[in-house]
Parts: structure tokens; sequence; C-alpha cells
């Protein structure tokens, strides 16, 4: 299994340890354009032409809102 498939299973199965960086990766990887939205935030928004903007928080591990 390649680094890829591993990180989009980890992603799939809701990982209590994903780090922001490997869900950037993923993000970026699918297209979307990471930009602050302000300084000194936290939060991160994933932009893409046709698709609705994703804010993260930027948290160490990403933290689970469900």
């Amino acid at each position: 299994m390649s680094k890829w498939d591993k990180l989009l299973t980890k992603i799939y199965a809701l990982s209590k340890d994903l780090r922001f960086d490997e869900l950037r990766k993923v993000l970026e990887g699918y297209g979307y354009v990471m930009s602050s939205l302000k300084s000194g935030s936290s939060h991160y928004t994933f932009r893409k032409a046709g698709c609705q903007p994703i804010t993260i928080p930027k948290h160490e591990p990403i933290k689970r809102y469900m």
C-alpha cells in the first residue's frame, strides 16, 4: 500500500492521531488551495473552484466534531 493510500485510509477511519499537515497534503492533492483567515488565527480555509470552502482549526492532532 502506498503512502497516499495509507493516508487516505487514516482519514476515512477518522483516526485520532491525524495531523494537520497530513490533511493539508491530501486536500492540496485534490486541488484545494490553503489560505489563512486572518493574522494570528489558528484556522485555515481550503478553497477549490466549484466546491464549498473547508475551514479547519490547526490543532495537533485534528479534533473530530462528530
